[in-house]
């Protein structure tokens, strides 16, 4: 049976998600088969397994950083909010439906048994489980039949570890005051505290360090530094949505939309020499790029709408008959469109016009298409043309149907490939002059595409790009694993960590 170990935050964005990522590639490195685990991931970035089932984005990172292939065992709930009082509710990678806040609450004790199940099946299989926590374990009104901190901790008898986010100052008070809100047995089972995200000379903070171990009792087992990485971020907190504003010899501004998902889209193009990428708000932020795109979204109605009063759909239909290229996926390519009804309330409801970019209409529908795909281009037309016939993989996730009319060719052609599906082939996406969509996500992800659009901007511009390199994505990632294991490793008490871990609790 695995031993397990478990990171608990005393926050959100504490860092929890890249620890339990980076002890999974030091356990792996050391020999161990090791496997991530969150029982119920909140979060609009998710991924399809080659079962086609959706899974929370973090374990998969995580999954990679442990050498290993993502499973919807390591995220046996996920819940994709809809709106500020509520979610949909993924369960073992199947959609259960749509619940408001309170209700969900009222109805999660009833998927303790799946976390168990999920649990159980990894336990069978691995040598380690990292475990990660969400938000904090403090929170003293979402106690009562919690599944994901301290409920979960006991259910499994896992020990802690406890991280603080020193970045955002009071790490102290932080750590302090969720020790003190924790109940004595809660509190016996935090076996190490991590102060994380150090930036500076350490020396100044031992005092502090050497305190914090007097008042708890609790031996600081690390001071992790802050690490830029390029790894793939989780949700609304990354660091990505607040850059640096600079423009590069290429220019691509992303929508921020309300409920932006599944951003990692276009995390390829921030390793090309020469890009900027920028989220933009507001048609000041957006300013004048050579390529728009519109990303996915848990509501593409009503972040249309949301495009359309503060005039950023306005902006980019102007753009657009500029000839900037716009390029949506997802919900974004659904917004292109001239219709998205709504006949069964799936999103909005009724009916909505579109930004009237793409001669096509999108019908939503209650089953959700989840899938793995692998194609290629077919023949591309304007600006982007040098993407005819290259190959692209990915995968789909959306609730609708975009119907083409007869004079909106069709962009690609995609086979499914998940696991247990028969293999199909499929018309997606459309092209209309300097505007493209697809219902693809990880369709940058292939080097060659990447740069065939950022050689294509160039030219427009007056600008040779031809010598430009993208970046292997896979092969990258690869990298900054070890990176974030060699930096924990020279940071943390390792030794202290494996003596936390075989003693259990």
């Amino acid at each position: 049976m695995a031993k397990a170990i478990m990171i608990q935050g005393t926050m959100s964005n504490a860092g929890k998600s890249l620890l339990t990522a980076g002890l999974c590639r030091i356990f792996h490195q050391d020999g161990y088969r090791v496997a991530p685990f969150k029982s119920q991931n909140m979060a609009l970035n998710s991924y399809i397994t080659e079962e086609g089932l959706e899974m929370g984005r973090a374990q998969v990172m995580q999954a990679e950083a442990a050498g290993i292939k993502p499973s919807v065992l390591m995220n046996p709930i996920l819940l994709k909010p809809t709106n500020d009082l509520g979610s949909q509710v993924i369960v073992n990678g199947e959609v259960l439906g749509n619940m408001p806040a309170r209700d969900y609450f009222a109805y999660k004790k009833n998927l303790i048994p799946d976390i168990k199940k999920a649990y159980h099946a990894l336990e069978q299989d691995y040598d380690i489980i990292v475990i990660e926590g969400a938000g904090s374990p403090a929170e003293i009104n979402l106690k009562k039949d919690d599944l994901v901190n301290m409920g979960l901790a006991k259910m499994v008898k896992a020990p802690v570890l406890l991280v603080g986010d020193i970045d955002r100052g009071g790490v102290f008070a932080q750590l302090v005051g969720t020790l003190e809100l924790l109940e004595q047995e809660e509190r016996n089972m935090v076996k190490g505290l991590i102060i994380n995200k150090f930036r500076g000379d350490k020396t100044i903070l031992d005092p502090g360090v050497e305190m914090l171990e007097e008042r708890c009792h609790i031996p600081v087992v690390g001071v992790a530094p802050y690490m830029q990485l390029e790894v793939d971020d989780e949700d609304s907190l990354t660091e990505r949505f607040h850059g640096t504003g600079e423009v590069g010899l290429v220019d691509l501004a992303v929508i921020r939309l309300p409920r932006i998902s599944n951003f990692t889209d276009f995390n390829p193009f921030e390793m090309i020499p020469g890009v900027s990428l920028r989220y933009v708000t507001s048609p000041a932020e957006l300013k004048n790029p050579d390529m728009i795109l519109l990303p996915g979204t848990k509501n593409t109605m009503e972040d249309l709408l949301w495009m359309r009063q503060n005039g950023l759909e306005a902006a980019i239909k102007k753009t657009a008959g500029f000839g900037t290229v716009i390029f949506g996926i997802c919900g974004g390519y659904q917004m292109l469109g001239d219709t998205l009804k709504d006949p069964d309330g799936v999103e909005a409801g009724g009916e909505l016009q579109g930004m009237e970019l793409l001669p096509m209409d999108t019908v939503f529908t209650a089953s959700k298409t989840r899938t793995r795909v692998k194609g290629q281009f077919q023949k591309v037309g304007g600006i982007l043309e040098g993407l005819s016939h290259k190959e692209l993989e990915g995968y789909e996730i959306h609730m609708g149907i975009s119907y083409l009319n007869e004079n909106c060719p069709q962009m690609t052609t995609l086979t499914n490939y998940a696991a247990g599906q028969a293999l199909t082939s499929k018309p997606d996406g459309a092209f209309c002059k300097t505007v493209y969509g697809t219902y693809v996500h990880g369709i940058f992800d292939k080097e060659q595409v990447a740069r065939e659009i950022v050689i294509a901007l160039g030219k427009k511009k007056g600008v040779d790009l031809t010598d430009v390199e993208a970046v292997d994505f896979a092969a990258l990632k690869e990298a900054e694993y070890d990176k974030l294991a060699k930096g924990l490793r020279e940071n943390m008490d390792m030794d202290k960590i494996y003596e936390i871990l075989n003693a259990g609790i």
